[in-house]
Formats: structure tokens, C-alpha cells, sequence
């Protein structure tokens, strides 16, 4: 499992959420992830999902 970090902000870029979030790759926490976000109420939301390396695996402005 490979750590990957999400965060969600408020249009003023006031930081909501930020968590550590594991899955086995990034095809994985694209997919895994749009789901946990959906769930968490913050698909509306800005917010971005990094692997441990910085790259960028979903993003919404």
C-alpha cells in the first residue's frame, strides 16, 4: 500500500480537510478515491489527492 495525501479546501483557500489515505497504486486511488470523497461530501468542494511522490492523481477546482 502506498500513502497518498488529500486535501479539501473553501474558496477562500482556507484548508477543510487534509488526511493520509492508502491505496496500491495510482490508477487505485483515482478510482478509490473519487469514491471516499463522494462520500465525505466533498466532491463539490476544492480539493486535491498526491501520491508520495507530489504527483498530482485528482484535482477539482
Amino acid at each position: 500500500m502506498k500513502a497518498y495525501k488529500f486535501t479539501a479546501f473553501e474558496p477562500t483557500g482556507e484548508l477543510i480537510l487534509e488526511e493520509t489515505w492508502e491505496f496500491e497504486n495510482d490508477d487505485d486511488a483515482k478510482k478509490k478515491g473519487e469514491a471516499v470523497i463522494e462520500e465525505k461530501g466533498f466532491s463539490e468542494k476544492t480539493h486535491r489527492l498526491v501520491n508520495s511522490s507530489g504527483k498530482l492523481v485528482l484535482f477539482h477546482v
